[in-house]
């Protein structure tokens, strides 16, 4: 690193009020991996393994640390005893040996002793857990254990707009409440089948033209391309795909009255929860919202039952209502309000 990438990385994770960062390379399966763990307070730190392509080894430790900070706050803002973390993989041109990859991961994970948990995330999936099964027992989210968190955070999701709907819109169902969904993924995808099945018009997005296909085809959704998406005249706006898409630009040009997706960092810097604010557009938080798959990765670590951690994503739209009205009532962004009840529990 040099001086000046050393320099601002401290001082991001200084001002994100971090812990600890460990970073692994190694050569003989061109892994070049990081690890950020923000907090331990609340207990061992859990968050996923991201494999993807980055521009630079700068851009891939900021994502690590923002979005290890990201996880502390949502195990926070739900009462899990756990911290948050997070491990980025900076994805090589050619992964030679997937299995010899990933055990390099589970070893390095191991290293840490416990104090962080990997999972699932973006590029991941049950398989390549259970590789890093194999060398560490520090990880969830694994095939034998059905370990899947997308339909439980889709759920989480789900309820959450029901609770915005309610709040913004004044509705007690959502029939023919109109959703833009940004990205036609695993959780995309499993939103979409739920909206739908309310009564909900959909209308989606994806580069991947199969996901998006499969969306017309079993859900009849409407259809624009992806830069367009921002533009759909709708009720909700759900982003779940990319975290920062909520800029100064992307924001000037939203028709939504309401933002409430799964995806990460959906904020593109933190004075944007402000601007949507000031704009009257009604912001679910990303970290709360999309709560889901955590609260099952909890579970499935610590065994406990399904029905334990069901009644609390379900509990999502409670914590997200009381979230509105405390903004409505200080008349503050929902962002700030949902940062502060977080912080305070760290």
């Amino acid at each position: 690193m040099n001086t000046t990438f050393h320099d601002e990385l401290l001082r991001y994770a200084e001002s994100l009020g971090f812990g600890d960062l460990h970073i692994k390379l190694d050569h003989a399966t061109d892994l070049c991996a990081i690890v950020a763990i923000h907090s331990t307070k609340r207990g061992p730190a859990l968050g996923g393994c991201r494999l993807m392509e980055y521009d630079s080894m700068a851009e891939a430790t900021r994502d690590a640390l923002r979005l290890a900070r990201g996880m502390s706050y949502k195990a926070a803002i739900c009462n899990l005893a756990l911290g948050g973390g997070k491990t980025v993989v900076v994805k090589p041109k050619q992964i030679k040996d997937r299995v010899a990859f990933f055990e390099a991961i589970g070893r390095f994970v191991n290293e840490l002793g416990g104090r962080y948990i990997t999972a699932i995330d973006s590029g991941t999936d049950m398989l390549d857990m259970d590789i890093i099964n194999t060398q560490t027992p520090y990880v969830t989210t694994i095939s034998k254990h059905n370990g899947d968190p997308a339909p439980f955070t889709a759920t989480g999701v789900r309820v959450g707009i029901q609770a915005a709907v309610k709040f913004k819109l004044n509705k007690d169902t959502l029939d023919n409440v109109r959703v833009a969904i940004q990205g036609a993924g695993h959780v995309g995808y499993l939103l979409a089948k739920q909206l739908s099945e309310l009564g909900a018009h959909i209308t989606m997005c994806d580069k991947n033209v199969e996901n998006l296909q499969r969306c017309v085809d079993e859900f009849k959704v409407q259809t624009v391309a992806l830069d367009k998406i921002y533009e759909v005249d709708c009720d909700v706006f759900a982003p779940c795909a990319v975290g920062s898409v909520l800029n100064d630009q992307t924001i000037s040009v939203l028709k939504a009255s309401i933002i409430a997706g799964s995806a990460n960092n959906q904020l593109g810097e933190m004075h944007h929860g402000r601007v949507l604010f000031e704009r009257d557009i009604l912001y679910a938080p990303d970290y709360l919202i999309n709560a889901g798959g955590l609260i099952h990765a909890y579970a499935e670590y610590y065994n406990n039952s399904f029905e334990e951690a069901e009644e609390h994503i379900l509990h999502i739209a409670d914590q997200l209502l009381e979230v509105f009205e405390l903004s409505a009532r200080e008349k503050k962004p929902t962002s700030e309000i949902v940062d502060s009840i977080a912080a305070s529990r760290l």
